[in-house]
């Protein structure tokens, strides 16, 4: 009867996560940030991507700590307060975040030579940007 019991009970717990995965297999994951660039502040921008994102981004690629990452325009708005630009990082999977931060600061160090560099960076572009929102994804391909 015990068996019979725990034979139940496994039976409960497997068959929500068989249902999710009948319909789709597991893909990257994705961290998408959807930034707001001030008005006449777009070139600005672009160029701080350009020569300080950019090399970081392609540094990590190199390393493999991230397979790619993508920007985008959005060229509908639907108000003021809408987001324009897309910038969005690949990862393999899940446990390519483990560790990140580390492997992360490391690729700053070499690129921008430290931490200030960053910061100053950084200080520069909240002059002339908002994030609207950060997200960590995971894709998905429908069978």
């Amino acid at each position: 009867m015990k068996k019979l019991y725990g034979l139940l009970v496994l039976g409960v717990l497997l068959v929500p996560s068989l249902w999710g995965q009948e319909h789709f297999t597991e893909g990257p994951v994705w961290r998408v940030q959807l930034i707001r660039v001030k008005p006449g502040q777009m070139d600005a921008y672009l160029g701080s991507l350009r020569q300080s994102t950019k090399p970081i981004l392609d540094e990590e690629k190199k390393q493999g700590m991230i397979v790619d990452y993508k920007v985008f325009f959005k060229e509908s708005k639907h108000g003021p307060e809408d987001w324009d630009l897309c910038v969005a990082v690949q990862y393999k999977n899940w446990a390519a975040l483990d560790g990140l931060s580390a492997r992360g600061e490391a690729v700053r160090d070499k690129v921008l030579g430290g931490k200030s560099q960053l910061e100053s960076v950084m200080q520069k572009r909240a002059e002339i940007r908002e994030i609207i929102s950060s997200e960590l994804m995971e894709e998905v391909t429908l069978k």
